[in-house]
């Protein structure tokens, strides 16, 4: 028997699509809208293209931790298990994100300071950053109890977010190497994009903004998945019983 669409299945088809679609427009912004940068040459002027993944990811893995603030916050206010899944799927979904920001940092990192890894403040306080969320999700899962799981993760997933202002900031109050694209207060840290023109800030925003509607797409999909094993988990207990 066909199973009919619902409306759930239509919006989560039509963001889908809007995902691949903005990816797509993200690469071709990304390797052939942006201009080259004129302070860049050789290894360095072919990797900085990196940089616009680099900040997508950036974008996507904020807003997933960002969102396991939001839901953990609620979750403890309400007790309403949605709450805990936006969470979770968030912490899941932004933890994706921040590897790739790590990844993309250290293939920039080769050509840019001739090593794939240096501990800069950022690059440090980025994974320990993206650590915590991992740990978050080992612990949990070896929590049987739901609302037990539920609650443990709330409170761990608002004191991890501390680490993710420490990250943003972590160039301002350390000495860092690490490029400052659009302003900052360090200025030994402004040289790879301080002649940013019109075409790459350009191609920066479609970056972000496509890597934002890939997470949307993403966290949408984990959290209806999280919702379906709930559910599951649910009608199996009441056989049970």
């Amino acid at each position: 028997m066909r199973r009919r669409l619902t409306g759930w299945d239509v919006a989560a088809l039509v963001l889908n699509l809007t995902a691949v679609g903005a990816m797509a427009l993200v690469m071709w912004a990304a390797l052939v809208y942006a201009r080259p940068a004129v302070n860049l040459a050789g290894d360095e002027q072919i990797a900085q293209r990196i940089f616009y993944i680099h900040m997508g990811c950036n974008i996507g893995a904020l807003a997933g931790f960002l969102c396991s603030l939001v839901g953990s916050g609620l979750y403890l206010f309400t007790r309403h298990l949605d709450w805990d899944r936006v969470a979770q799927a968030g912490v899941e979904v932004g933890t994706l994100f921040g590897c790739g920001t790590i990844l993309t940092g250290i293939f920039w990192a080769k050509p840019a300071w001739n090593t794939y890894w240096t501990w800069d403040p950022r690059l440090t306080t980025a994974t320990i950053t993206v650590l915590l969320y991992v740990a978050y999700l080992l612990f949990r899962n070896g929590i049987d109890n739901r609302h037990t799981r539920a609650r443990f993760g709330s409170i761990y997933a608002i004191f991890a977010f501390l680490s993710v202002p420490l990250t943003y900031y972590s160039t301002r109050w350390f000495r860092s190497i690490h490029p400052v694209v659009f302003g900052g207060s360090n200025p030994e840290a402004q040289g790879d994009f301080e002649a940013i023109g019109p075409t790459m800030s350009q191609a920066l925003n479609i970056a972000m903004v496509g890597f934002l509607v890939l997470y949307v797409a993403l966290m949408w999909l984990r959290w209806r998945q999280l919702r379906l094993a709930d559910r599951l988990e649910e009608l199996r207990e009441e056989l049970e019983t």
